[in-house]
């Protein structure tokens, strides 16, 4: 009776085994792929080539090369999303059914109420409700923008979604604000840790 019971642990091991063997094959592949795209159309967006390999932003966004990204578990939300009001201005992104709304102003202060993360932005600042619990990851991302360097964070859902991205801001000569890119970089490396 044990012996079988033993037999089935040690093919549904097996099974497992090939199931992660694919699934970092695919993974392998996907990298592969993204990088040929980004030697062949460096200026593609990651949503852009999400589109044209039929896979998630968030597929793509894990496959970057490393020096390009640093992906951290959903939990973490909060935690970064409570330190940028310190950073200054930013360019928060949402893109919704093709459509995309930008917001400008520093990132408002937030608290926890009622099941979401309430943002208090003052006027012309962003206001609003982040349900947490539906991030999975947020993406550290350093990738050039038309041609300029670029970093955001990118909050993504558990099916691989793009819920909204914070991007670093710009001065008036439109030049990455210094402090927020050193800030950004030291998050960034201390996550690929």
């Amino acid at each position: 009776m044990y012996s079988g019971a033993y037999s089935f642990v040690q093919i549904s091991t097996a099974a497992y085994r090939i199931s992660i063997t694919r699934l970092e094959k695919t993974m392998e592949s996907l990298q592969q792929q993204v990088a040929q795209l980004l030697e062949q159309q460096p200026t593609l967006l990651p949503a852009a080539m999400a589109e044209q390999l039929n896979v998630t932003e968030f597929d793509i966004v894990h496959a970057l090369p490393e020096e390009m990204v640093a992906v951290v578990d959903g939990s973490h939300a909060q935690t970064i999303l409570e330190s940028l009001p310190e950073w200054g201005p930013v360019t928060t992104i949402m893109t919704i059914a093709g459509s995309i709304f930008e917001v400008k102003a520093p990132f408002p202060k937030g608290k926890v109420a009622r099941g979401y993360y309430n943002l208090m932005g003052r006027d012309g600042e962003l206001h609003g409700h982040l349900k947490l619990e539906n991030i999975s990851h947020v993406a550290l991302v350093s990738k050039p923008f038309m041609g300029r360097e670029s970093h955001y964070f990118g909050f993504f859902t558990a099916q691989g979604e793009n819920a909204f991205k914070i991007y670093l801001g710009r001065d008036e000569k439109r030049e990455l604000i210094p402090e927020q890119v050193a800030r950004f970089k030291a998050m960034q490396q201390q996550h690929k840790q």
